[in-house]
């Protein structure tokens, strides 16, 4: 295992991390490896890789040009029939092998997670946790997912159709930055095993973790080919691998998801997108208070507010929302925020300065229009470049840019309601329909609420990570969050081609010689009747 930590790659001791920031720095050697894994070209472009945590320099990567995404392409071309070719229960192999290296290299993993991110390390292992997860399912479950299955024929024991999955071509993947490690390969995971070769582009501010993952992949035992990386930045290389896929897998933002989308269409391909989030958390009156408010750190604060699913905004049942925010506020309060590559804080840092003076608008909008801050609404510089204080606002109306538009930060609004019709309404007044929280005591009260809430995704009595660590169980979004979905049968399905391929035997459609039309259309339409009385679609 590779320490991150240790002399021959990061410029730091665990003496030192006990203390104070060091100016982390990923060792030459390293970084040169990890490019190695990437289709770049000599005398490449390079780019600096900054940790948000203190704002330093670790490592540079040199970029992939058009001409390296044509390469890419043709390569994993050539690589994607032979794999096509195993059974689904030989290539789900590799999945298996990938869930046990992920644990065992779990420590430089979440290393280099919080290096390239800024979150802490109990959000980065959630990373370590969902990649296992999504080996472990689709290992186990993706060859019945894919196998062929028998479908009901036209006519009773005479036709007899098959459903077959075959796959598309090449998958490409544009990944964000806001998972490192979850996001970069957890996409092209089932696509693998559905039969496609992938073009990877992870974001540029979280390309050392997805390479490292890509490395592992590759000792898992995937076939040299199969998998192809090329680095750069979304307008040129993002979409070069886009406009050349056989199948469109994009997360980010529903600006450029709205391109993506468009197109796709123009070129008559498949696209799945995982796009904005303004999620709500509804607390009802019979709530475990105590319960919800411990679960709304998380699901606010989580990666810093860094996740699409997060919750941003908090509505609270009128009878219970002081008594919750005398609770929840003190939680707040209490949290701790902090750069170190060890276990023990809250919450960690913004990507970026970008991301910080975007959070640091959208709070200063709001106290400008009347909104009250209850805890935080200031950055941290003494922690590091890109802090920012878990805030909590009260009073939100609809002249602040933050009521309807998507932080993606530690900033969540508080609003009141009378009753779960009240509640309903409000959390489904958004573009957006991502993922929602309800909060009963009464589970069958929850799912009543949560059924009604226009969103891919609803935890009763969790913030996100129930229905997000349900791999069995489809996650996405509706309206401007976006389509298709990850996990499950969709999520592998979606990479194939369905195809009916029906036998027919004995008499068939055509009408009997000797036998008059008008007596042969007579007798179907009896055999129609006698199917819809023995309930045969």
């Amino acid at each position: 295992m590779t320490d991150l930590r240790s002399a021959d790659t990061v410029a730091t001791t665990a003496t030192a991390l006990e203390a104070s920031p060091p100016p982390y720095v990923i060792s030459g050697g390293l970084a040169a490896r990890l490019a190695r894994r990437a289709l770049t070209s000599p005398g490449a472009v390079a780019y600096d890789c900054v940790t948000p945590m203190t704002g330093g320099l670790l490592a540079s990567l040199p970029q992939s040009t058009i001409e390296n995404v044509e390469v890419a392409y043709r390569a994993a071309q050539a690589a994607q029939p032979r794999w096509a070719a195993r059974s689904p229960h030989e290539r789900a192999r590799f999945l298996l092998r990938l869930h046990d290296l992920v644990l065992q290299h779990q420590d430089e993993l979440l290393d280099l997670i919080q290096l390239e991110s800024g979150k802490t390390r109990r959000h980065a292992f959630d990373e370590v946790l969902d990649v296992a997860g999504v080996c472990r399912h689709y290992a186990r479950k993706g060859p019945g997912y894919l196998a062929t299955k028998r479908r009901l024929g036209a006519i009773p024991l005479l036709s007899q159709a098959r459903e077959l999955r075959h796959p598309k071509g090449v998958v490409g993947v544009v990944a964000p930055w806001n998972y490192p490690l979850s996001m970069s390969i957890t996409d092209a995971l089932p696509a693998l095993l559905a039969g496609n070769a992938v073009v990877l582009r992870p974001d540029n501010k979280s390309a050392l973790t997805a390479l490292r993952a890509v490395e592992l992949i590759d000792q898992a035992g995937l076939p040299e080919g199969l998998l192809q990386v090329v680095l750069g930045d979304g307008p040129t290389v993002g979409n070069a691998v886009l406009e050349r896929a056989d199948y469109v897998m994009f997360t980010g933002s529903t600006a450029t998801g709205r391109k993506v989308a468009a197109a796709a269409g123009e070129r008559l391909i498949g696209a799945s997108l995982e796009l904005g989030g303004k999620n709500p958390m509804y607390v009802a009156d019979d709530a475990d208070l105590e319960g919800a408010a411990e679960c709304a750190m998380r699901a606010m604060f989580s990666s810093a507010g860094q996740l699409c699913i997060s919750i941003e905004r908090l509505i609270l049942h009128e009878k219970i929302a002081d008594e919750f925010l005398g609770i929840f506020i003190p939680m707040v309060q209490q949290m701790k925020l902090g750069p170190e590559l060890s276990w023990g804080n809250d919450m960690g840092s913004l990507i970026s300065a970008e991301q910080l003076q975007r959070v640091t608008d959208h709070v200063e909008d709001a106290v400008s229009h009347g909104a009250k801050v209850l805890v935080g609404g200031r950055a941290r510089p003494d922690l590091g470049p890109s802090f920012y204080e878990p805030t909590v606002l009260d009073g939100v109306t609809e002249e602040m840019t933050l009521c309807r538009q998507e932080t993606f930060g530690p900033v969540v609004a508080v609003r009141r309601v009378a009753g779960d019709a009240e509640a309903v309404a409000m959390a489904n007044d958004s573009e957006y329909g991502l993922n929602a929280s309800v909060w009963t005591r009464d589970t069958a009260r929850g799912r009543g609420i949560g059924n009604q809430i226009r969103c891919g995704t609803v935890n009763v009595n969790e913030g996100y990570a129930a229905a997000w660590a349900s791999n069995g169980a489809p996650m996405g979004g509706m309206g401007q969050s976006g389509i298709g979905r990850r996990h499950g049968a969709e999520g592998i399905q979606k990479y194939t081609e369905s195809q009916n391929v029906t036998v027919q035997y004995g008499p068939g459609f055509a009408i009997p010689k000797g036998v008059p039309p008008k007596t042969w259309a007579r007798a179907m339409s009896v055999g129609m009747k006698l199917m819809k009385a023995g309930r045969l679609s």
